[in-house]
């Protein structure tokens, strides 16, 4: 079982390596003495209990549906007590190719958080997409509940909204001052 070092735990399911791939980035970014890198396909997810500030990662796959490592422990994951602890999700999909269906899991996951008492930060602004729908976006419609990563058609743009994200979750999180 691995032990808890860094303030931040990031936890993330992937099974193509694009989002273990974003994990590892976001983590380059904030720092790695920041963050402490979990794949949710083999680290004990009770684990996020014992942190103050996470970052979760989320594929969506086909129409909407949860990425496999995600989906074996969905239970175990609306188990956990995360009361009061500060939460940032990032997510990737493919606003094209399932332009009705992007970013949906980033929702899913949300909604799956707040339900345990964490509370969301880190959301991201929904315009510069092209999608037709989204069960990952604020009931405004105007932001996404996380980052929105589109390796497939925006990959160009991966690097400066990681880096302008991270920044922001810093802020939000307390734990940089305003740039």
């Amino acid at each position: 079982m691995q032990s808890v070092q860094a303030p931040i735990g990031l936890f993330y399911g992937s099974s193509t390596c694009y989002t273990e791939m974003a994990a590892e980035k976001i983590r380059q970014c904030i720092g790695p003495q920041w963050v402490d890198l979990h794949n949710v396909a083999e680290a004990d997810i009770t684990l996020a209990e014992d942190y103050d500030f996470l970052l979760f990662g989320i594929p969506t796959w086909d129409y909407g549906e949860l990425q496999e490592d995600w989906e074996n422990i969905w239970d175990e994951l609306a188990a956990l007590d995360l009361n009061g602890k500060a939460v940032a999700l990032f997510g990737l999909g493919d606003q094209e190719g399932y332009p009705q269906w992007f970013q949906d899991a980033l929702g899913y996951l949300h909604a799956q958080l707040v339900a345990c008492g964490a509370r969301p930060l880190g959301y991201w602004p929904a315009q510069d997409y092209a999608f037709e729908q989204s069960k990952g976006l604020t009931p405004d419609g105007s932001q996404f509940v996380g980052l929105a990563l589109d390796e497939e058609n925006a990959s160009d743009l991966s690097e400066a909204r990681i880096q302008h994200w991270c920044a922001q979750v810093m802020r939000e999180f307390g734990l940089r001052e305003e740039a």
